[in-house]
């Protein structure tokens, strides 16, 4: 471009000065201009169109560069939650046996009440008996021992 700008400046001076000057080879030199200016215009659109390729296969490596991350941080996550749900559940089972093993002591402590209860009363009555039995012995062997003083 510059060379035609050079030629274009070499041919005005030339025209000022030349009176014979042919006005036709400035039309050439325009012709030069406007292809120079398509091929500068087709080459620089050339050039966008690449620069839009490039910029789309850099997205594309973009995208699937996140949707790697996004994946492998939702296989994480995954690995988390299934490693919580086992934690819970271990907890939880062991939280159930504990309370299973409450219930039967307990059920255990009510039974040992319950025969501890029972075992009391009925030696609280074979004592009360005992005693009666005992207190009707003495008022038997009382009895005759007055009848005879009394005689």
């Amino acid at each position: 471009m510059e060379a035609l700008l050079s030629q274009f400046t070499f041919l005005s001076d030339q025209a000022l000065q030349d009176k014979n000057f042919d006005p036709s080879t400035i039309e050439d030199l325009m012709k030069l201009f406007e292809i120079e200016s398509y091929k500068a215009w087709a080459a620089m659109e050339l050039e966008q169109e690449n620069e839009v390729k490039e910029a789309e296969i850099t997205m594309q490596q973009a995208e699937d560069y996140l949707d790697s991350v996004m994946e492998s941080a939702m296989d994480e996550f995954r690995r988390f939650e299934e490693e919580m749900d086992r934690m819970a559940k271990a907890e939880l089972d062991g939280l159930e046996q504990k309370a299973e093993r409450a219930r039967k002591m307990g059920n255990l402590m009510e039974k040992a009440a319950t025969i501890a209860s029972k075992k009391y009363i009925e030696a609280a009555v074979n004592s009360a008996t005992a005693s009666m039995k005992s207190a009707w012995k003495g008022l038997s062997s009382n009895k005759p021992q007055e009848d005879e003083q009394e005689e």
